[in-house]
């Protein structure tokens, strides 16, 4: 037997946002990132989208990319001073994310970040606020997952909070919200789409429902990713990638990811590498050494007019360069003595990461520790 889970209402579309107006409650805490849904006038249009709807508004802002633990207690608080029922995460993912984890700390503030990342341990939700995700970037499907992602800085270590609590109530997918996405954002966060569909293509508990998800959100990013990264206003483009993000999410929500996700989160923790980028370096190898337990990298080589494991991690290699992101870990600015010096505690964190549990081969130390520095060195891996 087998569960799907995902929000109760999705709302998708150009021009989608409208149907805030829709939402039932008194008191909604809007939590953002930086100043750009400010700028672009998302953040206004939002709260005034939810005035229409007799729902009153605060804001928290400042959430960094790849929130804090200290972030997420700050919001927690703020929550616990304006009561809202209804929290609301918008823009990209760091803000949804945290999002996720304050509404954890404001239903149960006695909560630590080391027992929430143990797998589906966080308590049931819902008796103080529902949730509401409203994504400005097009990647990590946050909107309709049930994963958090916090950082311990002090640590230098990610923890993925993995609950099906955290599935969003509502989710709006506008491609509109997008239009003002950077180029390099664009391309790193389409291709950790790419990154999501793929891990939960091959996920060792994938099915059916989730398969073709999978598969039609990798078709629509290859199709439409150096479009919305070349033609930043072309709007039709931004919708098909905000929906392949939005798909990729669905998928993995449901059966998980691997250790693509597992390395990066530490790459992302240690050396502050963009999220997308490092998936996109790792992904290729990470196909390569999967492919030795299963033969479904074909089935999405022959959608891309190919057959093979390794010609399908070579179109993600050549994906990966017409977007101008970086095809090596040494790439992003990592001094090789600060590689040597962290690399086998990366491997120790990233074989205790959730998403290790769901990848399709299971990888010892030796493995994880060789995948790693084939990536930083831009070199190709033979499994």
């Amino acid at each position: 037997m087998a569960k799907f889970i995902v929000p109760k209402e999705i709302f998708h579309g150009l021009g989608s946002i409208e149907n805030l107006k829709e939402l039932k409650g008194s008191k909604a805490v809007v939590v953002i990132g930086g100043n750009s849904v400010k700028k672009n006038g998302v953040l206004e249009k939002t709260q005034n989208l939810l005035s229409d709807a007799g729902i009153k508004s605060a804001v928290f802002g400042g959430v960094e990319a790849d929130p804090s633990i200290e972030t997420v207690l700050k919001g927690a608080e703020v929550f616990t001073q304006e009561q809202p029922d209804i929290i609301i995460g918008l823009g990209g993912c760091s803000a949804i994310d945290a999002a996720k984890a304050m509404w954890i700390y404001y239903e149960y503030p006695e909560s630590k970040l080391e027992e929430l990342a143990a797998p589906f341990s966080v308590k049931p939700l819902r008796n103080k606020a529902y949730f509401v995700a409203i994504p400005s970037t097009s990647g990590t499907g946050t909107e309709v997952t049930g994963l958090s992602v916090i950082t311990d800085r002090q640590k230098g270590t990610k923890y993925p909070i993995v609950s099906h609590e955290l599935t969003p109530d509502v989710a709006f997918v506008d491609g509109e919200l997008c239009a003002s996405m950077p180029v390099n954002v664009t391309a790193n966060t389409g291709l950790d789409a790419l990154s999501h569909a793929v891990e939960a293509y091959v996920s060792n508990i994938a099915d059916r429902y989730n398969d073709y998800l999978a598969k039609g959100s990798i078709e629509l990013v290859f199709n439409n990713l150096k479009t919305a990264v070349e033609e930043p206003n072309n709007l039709e483009a931004r919708q098909s990638m905000h929906d392949a993000s939005c798909m990729a999410g669905m998928a993995f929500t449901n059966v998980w990811l691997g250790i693509v996700h597992s390395m990066s989160h530490q790459i992302g923790g240690t050396f502050h590498v963009p999220h997308g980028c490092g998936n996109a370096i790792l992904m290729p190898n990470v196909i390569r050494f999967n492919s030795k337990a299963t033969g479904k990298y074909s089935d999405l080589a022959a959608a891309l007019g190919k057959s093979t494991a390794e010609e399908f991690a070579q179109e993600i290699s050549d994906l990966r360069a017409s977007a101008g992101v970086a095809g090596s870990l040494r790439e992003c600015g990592i001094e090789e003595k600060e590689w040597e010096a962290k690399l086998n505690t990366l491997v120790e964190n990233a074989l205790k990461d959730p998403c290790t549990l769901f990848n399709p081969r299971k990888p010892v130390f030796e493995e994880i520790k060789a995948i790693y520095q084939a990536c930083y060195d831009g070199t190709v891996i033979d499994f």
